[in-house]
């Protein structure tokens, strides 16, 4: 009974996913012809795509697109870029990578349980040779090395640069070095890490792009439309219309899922969206909540220096890209646009969770002077009689200062460095963020 009951449910699975899968569209692998579909056929409040729009182009965007259901819904390109304009994935394109070694373990090259070592040939580090031997793939891929990352440069692969710090799978530490000698695993491997990308995963999706040394790098530059097909192979499972490019479905779910104890909010170089807590680079410190919290709780995504992403949201049939220079900073993780373009996009879909866009918010609540030295003054809107709850959070949304009031007040940012930061306002019926800068 209970074998029948399993067979049972293991159908009725296949089905939803079938049905899930069948009600995808994906574009032919060459030309450039793509199914649109029309946002008011979808139901989206229009009057937002002005506010979308806004916010694009202020935080210097060059190239965004959201599918839904694998047809282009809203696709956008500022200045002189163009939808056959080239550019970097930057650490986006680390997801590639996670792909491609988990097509190569499924085809016998390697397995992620194997010793960096066994590709790399010992003494790859510069630490002793038991602890060296702990380092794997696997860690590789979850930025569990144990390396030390406090090095002048952490993009360094030379061997000298690569010193112990801790055993390998004991501590989380954004680290590119590491990562960055994963494409000699596969180029040792397969024969040419090149040629097995473009063989096994570009071709097969009709990307265009090519990757391109930079220092220790390599880095991955296509057209905006390139990453929007790799965001659709991911949205449904590695399958790219009817063609498997990754079978092992083990793999794929651990590279979407939480790797590891130490960091929830990351997989095998993916982050994840609707945890309990994530880390960000250069910090060995836990934050509280998701990463990015006006988006979906089950998106997982692609990001990169300079504002490039993906977001993957499996709930909607959503695929979001954005390409283009730095929104607010040049952080190797940016997350702050994230939050706004989905404080937008709540509101473009309609959704009761919708927020207050922060251009929306801007008109009703004035903060001075900005850019600030040492006193920052917030004005509340006119007439209001319902208590605000005003926070100052740095760029990777960590509350530094919160007031609640229904007055206006000062706040002391002194003892805050130079840089940006975001006020965070929340009320009853609306929330939004208002960018900040604070000099010295």
């Amino acid at each position: 009974m209970i074998r029948k009951n399993l067979i049972t449910l293991f159908l009725f699975c296949a089905l939803l996913f079938n049905a899930r899968a069948q009600s995808l569209y994906f574009p032919p692998l060459s030309g450039s012809n793509w199914d649109t579909i029309s946002p008011s056929t979808l139901g989206w409040c229009l009057n937002y795509l002005d506010t979308l729009d806004n916010l694009l182009l202020n935080t210097y965007t060059k190239g965004f697109i959201l599918l839904k259901d694998g047809k282009i819904a809203y696709e956008k390109y500022y200045g002189t870029f163009t939808v056959d304009s080239l550019w970097y994935w930057a650490s986006a394109g680390k997801t590639l990578t996670a792909f491609t070694v988990g097509m190569a373990q499924e085809q016998g090259f390697l397995s992620i349980n194997d010793t960096a070592s066994k590709y790399l040939g010992t003494g790859w580090t510069n630490c002793p040779a038991n602890k060296e031997d702990l380092i794997t793939i696997r860690n590789q891929l979850t930025m569990t090395s144990g390396l030390d990352d406090n090095v002048p440069d952490s993009d360094c692969t030379v061997d000298t640069c690569l010193n112990y710090l801790a055993d390998a799978g004991t501590r989380w530490a954004y680290h590119n070095a590491p990562y960055t000698l994963l494409q000699n695993v596969i180029d040792n491997a397969t024969g040419n890490f090149y040629s097995y990308f473009n063989n096994n995963l570009r071709n097969r999706i009709g990307m265009d792009g090519f990757w391109l040394p930079v220092a220790y790098n390599s880095v991955y530059y296509s057209k905006t439309r390139s990453m929007a097909r790799y965001g659709l192979l991911i949205l449904n499972n590695g399958i790219w219309n009817a063609d498997t490019l990754m079978h092992n479905t083990a793999y794929f779910n651990a590279m979407v899922n939480t790797s590891q104890t130490l960091n929830p909010s990351y997989g095998y170089l993916w982050w994840l969206n609707g945890k309990s807590s994530y880390m960000i680079p250069g910090l060995q410190f836990q934050f509280n909540g998701s990463i990015i919290p006006n988006a979906p709780n089950d998106m997982i995504c692609a990001l990169g220096k300079n504002d490039q992403k993906i977001h993957v949201v499996p709930s909607q049939n959503l695929v979001l890209v954005r390409m283009g220079n730095p929104a607010y900073n040049n952080q190797l993780v940016p997350l702050v646009l994230d939050n706004e373009v989905w404080a937008v996009l709540n509101n473009v879909f309609c959704s009761s969770t919708g927020i207050l866009p922060s251009n929306e918010l801007a008109m009703h609540l004035r903060v001075y002077p900005n850019p600030a030295d040492d006193i920052l003054n917030i004005e509340l809107p006119a007439n209001n009689n319902k208590a605000f709850t005003v926070q100052l959070c740095d760029a990777t949304g960590r509350k530094l200062i919160e007031r609640n009031t229904i007055d206006n007040f000062n706040m002391n940012v002194s003892d805050l460095s130079a840089g940006c930061y975001y006020l965070k306002a929340t009320t009853e019926n609306f929330s939004g963020y208002y960018k900040v800068v604070i000099k010295k």
